[in-house]
């Protein structure tokens, strides 16, 4: 049970907060291991006020400019002001509407800001911009798991992350996060059975 917890605590810390895209890029970058889960890691740095200035003019000037407000919104993330980051990364998504990224890191913002349906939500609607994009499907598995306390949910997301991404880093975190769930809750993480033919579900 102590190792399910372990396992379960490094990749909530993976992930959380992994899905940020780097300034002034539209793909997310390759997510980095965390050594703690976020309630174990060091409070955040302090907005940089003077970056923040500039980029808000530079988005005031333009207002078809999606990229500075997905900057803005990974900046405030980035210091623990979810609020902040939610605002902008909606910003992004009204000029953007199918940016997955944006979208998904928009729901990571709403899972911190303590709303995981609102979270899920949001996956979801990623996921009808792209079914198959993996850092969405681990997201949506952590929610599920520590917002919602869905371990099946979880598992089920966590397994179409390996369908989807076999070899991939997500792939490796979902492995870990099944891993998890079969030790503490070996129930949880079956695969559902097959129906019976004739059935209508």
């Amino acid at each position: 049970m102590g190792v399910a917890g372990t396992l379960l605590g490094l990749l909530a810390g993976w992930i959380i907060g992994s899905q940020q895209a780097a300034p002034a890029r539209t793909e997310a970058p390759p997510a980095q291991t965390a050594s703690a889960p976020p309630s174990q890691q060091q409070a955040p740095p302090a907005l940089d006020e003077a970056l923040a200035g500039k980029l808000k003019s530079t988005a005031d000037s333009d207002p078809r400019d999606a990229a500075t407000r997905v900057q803005l919104g990974n900046l405030y993330f980035d210091s623990g002001r979810f609020d902040d980051a939610a605002r902008w990364y909606a910003a992004a998504l009204e000029i953007e509407p199918r940016n997955v990224n944006a979208s998904t890191d928009l729901g990571i913002a709403y899972y911190y800001m303590n709303q995981p349906d609102r979270a899920l939500a949001q996956f979801d609607r990623s996921l009808a911009v792209d079914p198959r994009h993996s850092k969405t499907l681990l997201n949506v598995g952590i929610v599920r798991a520590w917002g919602k306390q869905d371990l099946e949910g979880a598992a089920k997301a966590w397994q179409r992350v390996i369908d989807v991404a076999p070899g991939s880093d997500e792939a490796s975190r979902a492995k870990q996060g099944l891993e998890g769930i079969r030790a503490a809750h070996p129930d949880a993480a079956q695969p559902a059975a097959p129906k019976s033919p004739g059935s209508s579900n």
